[in-house]
């Protein structure tokens, strides 16, 4: 049997018709990814500062804060020295210091008769006397007031103006415990246990 002329020419012309078609579809590929280009690159390392404030080592007179005192009366005050340091890498805004009691009782709950504390700064070392607990302390190089005479117990009270807000600063603070003469009969026999915690606060943001 012989197919027409007409068929196989219109084969030719299909077959002819895709070619161009995929010929054309790579020309516009070619154009497509055929362009020129340029490029740069950097890398920039970022790191984080650190908040970090420290007391000076327990057990020596750059920490006396848990030496425990017994057996006190009306009248009667309790003196220990404490260093803090901001050893992280950031200046700070501000440094507070929060107390609280447990087990508590009237010597902390009573913010009239109860203990009352002052913290004072010296520009230099405390000069520690007596022996434990009982000690007392000078101070050579000029002492600042930071806190005057205030309930024991408080929540973020502000110590201005320390050597401790820029980093490697430290102070040496003294802190004072004090039972008013006024104490009655109510106060015998009690006991407290306070926790001191200072918190740092970091430097305001600014451009780096």
């Amino acid at each position: 049997m012989v197919r027409p002329r007409t068929s196989l020419s219109s084969r030719r012309k299909l077959v002819l018709s895709a070619a161009l078609l995929l010929l054309a579809v790579g020309v516009v590929a070619m154009g497509a990814y055929a362009t020129f280009t340029g490029s740069a690159s950097v890398s920039q390392t970022i790191s984080s500062g650190t908040v970090t404030i420290a007391l000076g080592a327990t057990g020596a007179s750059t920490n006396r804060l848990n030496v425990n005192a017994t057996g006190i009366a009306p009248g009667d005050t309790i003196q220990r020295s404490v260093d803090l340091s901001n050893t992280g890498s950031l200046d700070l805004s501000a440094v507070t210091l929060t107390t609280a009691a447990s087990p508590t009782s009237l010597l902390d709950s009573d913010g009239t008769n109860g203990l009352q504390m002052v913290i004072d700064r010296c520009a230099s070392a405390w000069t520690e006397s007596g022996t434990t607990p009982a000690f007392t302390y000078a101070c050579s190089g000029g002492s600042t007031n930071l806190v005057a005479s205030r309930a024991v117990i408080g929540s973020n009270v502000s110590l201005p103006g320390l050597s401790a807000l820029t980093s490697g600063g430290t102070d040496h603070l003294l802190v004072t415990l004090t039972l008013p003469p006024a104490a009655g009969n109510t106060f015998q026999g009690l006991s407290s246990t306070i926790s001191y915690t200072f918190t740092g606060t970091q430097r305001a943001a600014t451009n780096k």
